[in-house]
């Protein structure tokens, strides 16, 4: 990179800024950076890149990809192969309980696994859709839906175990689900809405105050309660907040 001319100081200042503030920066907008770290963990993690519809069917015959059937939570639409990596099956069925909760209506799942075959000519040439380890997520049309799903998505982001971008032609959600990150993060969160529910099960609640950049749904999750129970516990009508806003977190009941 060539130096620039930059007073000492305010170079100083501004480094301190973005260390102070990581989040701040982070979108769901697409970029360069955002293909090759996708790109680099289906690498890293030995993904094979399915050549064809056939080399998909195969994968899918070894349990090597598992079928997206839809459920009460979540519907597939327009996808020609409805095929997925486990993990990738895992986050879509967590997301769309978690969405329809909040929302009252399905997640919709509008492209998964496509061979290299069947490559869009809007893609880019290391899509990673070829792996199985990426979805495309219909955008809600009702704002407050949009609104939670780019929270939310977000959120999970900020975890590294996913890759998000909210792309424009067509309106959608491009989630890449790192496959050992997740199950890690999986795992985890298992361990710790136990933990929640043995510390809670005496029906004790707990006041918390917002931060800035919470929402109801990384609120509940860290505390191992549902959306629905918080919403209920504080008579809210809608998942809006405000920093400094204090939530009482219910207790098993």
């Amino acid at each position: 990179m060539r130096p620039h001319r930059i007073v000492a100081p305010l170079a100083l200042a501004a480094l301190a800024a973005l260390a102070a503030a990581p989040l701040a920066a982070q979108t769901l907008r697409g970029s360069r950076g955002s293909v090759e770290r996708m790109y680099g963990q289906a690498q890293r993690q030995d993904l094979p890149f399915y050549r064809s519809a056939r080399g998909v069917r195969n994968a899918a015959r070894e349990g090597d990809l598992v079928r997206l059937g839809g459920n009460d939570n979540y519907r597939v639409a327009g996808v020609s192969y409805a095929y997925a990596l486990p993990t990738t099956r895992t986050f879509v069925q967590r997301l769309a309980a978690q969405y329809r909760e909040a929302c009252g209506e399905k997640l919709v799942v509008t492209s998964a696994t496509r061979p290299r075959s069947m490559r869009l000519r809007n893609s880019v040439t290391e899509t990673v859709h070829p792996t199985g380890m990426a979805v495309d997520l219909r955008k809600p049309t009702r704002g407050s839906c949009l609104r939670w799903l780019r929270q939310t998505l977000l959120d999970v982001e900020g975890e590294g175990v996913v890759d998000a971008t909210e792309e424009r032609r067509p309106p959608h959600f491009h989630v890449a689900v790192f496959p050992r990150q997740y199950a890690a993060y999986v795992q985890g969160r298992t361990g710790v809405r136990h933990r929640a529910s043995l510390a809670s099960s005496d029906g004790a609640r707990a006041v918390y105050r917002v931060r800035e950049g919470d929402s109801l749904w990384t609120i509940a999750r860290r505390h191992g309660v549902s959306v629905a129970r918080i919403k209920e516990a504080n008579g809210l009508r809608s998942s809006r907040l405000a920093v400094g806003q204090k939530i009482v977190i219910p207790g098993d009941s």
